[in-house]
């Protein structure tokens, strides 16, 4: 009597399963359905992006005009100052020396000395803001060493690819995003191009400063921002997503479906960004458009390559 072995009983049974699951998935596969979007009304925004830092304006470094030792800090950082406010008072080296001397005779003594030999204030040289402390009460002081940095202002100074200077311009609207805070967006303008390149990475680009209309609390110097140059606005208008429209040479296309088949149809269309783009004529508010598939796009193609591109002459046909 002839015994069966389970284990190729088994295996025969799952590879006959995978093969009718392979086999009915060939013969039931169908076409995703086409996808369709509709005209709608809309606004869009031509923009030129860019990098930038967030930097002062101006940025002054306060120094101590003598050496000694620093009494008391007044200012902090983020505190805003107006020109001669008190910033720091110091003493000068003597003074300095003088006064420890003075402690070792008590308080009445130090007391005498402080009301003879004044300290010397540092005072802010414009109206500002304090955007970094260098020293504290107690440190020693040349008269190269900063006590403080303040700035007047905060703007963004923008890198602009040679091949996009020319579409900016001074008083230009920009919209500012630092990387720090996605989705609060800021907007400014352009306040000075710069009149001469640098080559970074080989590449040639133009400094561009941004002042922002307004300058929130959370902007620090040194931060990593996102600006667009705003070209064009318009709002109201007739648009489509960016990827249902095709352009061949200068003429645009999309694809709609009639009598259950899908074709081409010409439109024109105007303003564009890397989302949307306009329609100006061939297409009306709420009209489905197929959004295509690389077939389509292949067909319209090869269309175009097959009609002749000028007129036959007709002593060149052939009967």
């Amino acid at each position: 009597m002839k015994i069966r072995n389970p284990k190729f009983e088994i295996r025969k049974l799952f590879y006959l399963l995978l093969l009718a699951l392979i086999l009915s998935s060939c013969v039931g596969k169908q076409e995703e359905p086409l996808k369709t979007v509709k005209v709608k009304l809309g606004s869009i925004k031509a923009e030129v992006p860019s990098t930038g830092i967030v930097e002062p304006r101006n940025r002054l470094e306060i120094k101590p005009p003598i050496a000694g030792r620093v009494d008391e800090v007044l200012a902090s950082e983020g505190q805003s100052v107006k020109k001669g406010q008190i910033l720091a008072w110091m003493s000068s080296s003597d003074r300095a020396a003088l006064l420890d001397a003075a402690r070792a005779k008590g308080e009445a003594e130090v007391k005498k000395w402080e009301d003879v030999y004044k300290p010397t204030p540092i005072v802010a040289p414009l109206n500002g803001f304090i955007i970094q402390r260098a020293v504290e009460p107690g440190q020693t002081v040349t008269s190269n060493d900063p006590i403080l940095v303040m700035a007047d202002y905060l703007i963004v100074k923008a890198q602009v690819d040679e091949t996009d200077i020319g579409s900016i311009r001074i008083g230009q609207s920009v919209n500012i995003e630092l990387d720090a805070y996605p989705g609060q967006s800021i907007p400014g303008r352009v306040e000075h191009v710069a009149f001469e390149s640098k080559t970074v990475s080989n590449v040639n680009i133009y400094e561009v400063d941004i002042a922002p209309g307004r300058v929130p609390q959370f902007f620090r110097a040194g931060m990593s921002a996102t600006v667009n140059f705003v070209l064009q606005e318009r709002d109201n208008i007739l648009i489509l997503p960016l990827n249902t429209v095709k352009k061949i040479g200068d003429k645009s296309y999309v694809f709609i479906q009639k009598d259950n088949k899908t074709e081409s149809l010409q439109v024109r269309t105007g303003l564009e960004n890397s989302a949307n783009i306009e329609i100006l004529s061939g297409l009306a508010e709420g009209d489905e458009v197929v959004v295509p598939t690389i077939k389509m796009i292949q067909d319209l193609q090869a269309k175009f390559e097959r009609r002749p591109r000028g007129p036959v002459n007709p002593l060149q046909r052939r009967d």
